[in-house]
């Protein structure tokens, strides 16, 4: 799943292409993806890119009508906005088919927007048969429920919000890294790279962590979101998803050495996702039973 990193780097790749540029068609291929009806997505066509950012994990593309925005100080903006969920994608063009893609075709695209001179745009896609990608066109981002129910963005957090935010709840730490209505911005991969980074299990209770621990874990929360943000910054989209496994450390290496002290990676696997640590690094030397709610094996 793209996660802060990734979704910053996209938004920054498209802002520099698209923004101050009209869009001239949007085609749906997967109307599943669409989550609101007002404003269509037709709507969308004529109106100029003002600018193209993120919140949490999703991406906003705002626009404004052709002729700029109202004199009258009165506001006009329409919203993109994308949840790129597991398997979705951006794909930059300059060669986009003037054809639409076919709607409930098998292929990966789900949303095309036609954007700047014709050929010009970009897809956006989802592999795999689960499909979760999710589109929504509004004049406020806080039409979009989930939006509206995210916690603080995780880079906008101070040490001591950051230390409120851990007292509130007794939950292990990864649940409260990844829950977006907790704090916004870390999923799967991050979380487990931040805990690595800190050595820290990944079923420590939040509430029980030492004022130290605190601020390792801080410390590594910044440090590993803004390395990473840093590595895909002036990437091609295309290349981000290698540039992204390039730098992890410990997640998706199951059975690799890690490389801060060569133990064997391990994995903890759930009915839809898994997550990685190494035991020296992060739980003593034990081993996490590979099963939901596990304990830490005797």
């Amino acid at each position: 799943m793209p996660e802060l990193p990734e979704v910053q780097a996209i938004a920054d790749f498209v802002d520099g292409r698209a923004a101050g540029l009209p869009i001239r068609r949007v085609d749906v291929a997967s109307l599943a993806v669409l989550k609101t009806a007002d404003p269509p997505y037709s709507a969308l066509a004529g109106r100029v890119v003002v600018g193209v950012t993120r919140i949490g994990k999703y991406l906003v593309i705002s626009t404004d009508p052709a002729d700029g925005p109202p004199t009258d100080g009165s506001v006009d903006v329409i919203h993109l906005v994308i949840h790129l969920s597991r398997a979705g994608w951006l794909r930059w063009s300059s060669n986009l088919s003037p054809t639409p893609p076919r709607p409930g075709g098998k292929g990966p695209i789900a949303l095309r927007v036609h954007c700047g001179l014709p050929g010009e745009g970009f897809d956006v896609t989802e592999a795999g048969t689960q499909k979760r990608l999710a589109v929504w066109i509004v004049r406020d981002t806080l039409e979009v429920e989930r939006i509206a129910t995210l916690g603080p963005d995780v880079m906008a957090l101070t040490r001591d919000e950051f230390a409120e935010v851990l007292r509130g709840t007794s939950a292990r730490i990864k649940t409260v890294l990844t829950d977006q209505r907790t704090i916004s911005g870390i999923g799967n991969a991050y979380s487990d790279e931040i805990l690595h980074t800190a050595k820290l299990s990944p079923f420590a209770s939040a509430k029980a962590l030492s004022d130290e621990q605190v601020d390792l874990l801080f410390v590594s929360m910044h440090g590993v979101l803004t390395d990473a943000t840093v590595r895909l910054e002036g990437q091609e989209v295309a290349t981000m998803k290698g540039e992204k496994r390039s730098g992890l450390r410990v997640h998706a290496r199951t059975g690799m050495p890690c490389p801060v002290c060569g133990d064997t990676v391990r994995e903890v696997s759930f009915t839809d996702r898994s997550f990685q640590y190494c035991p020296t690094c992060q739980t003593g030397g034990k081993v996490l039973a590979d099963r939901r709610m596990s304990k830490l094996l005797k």
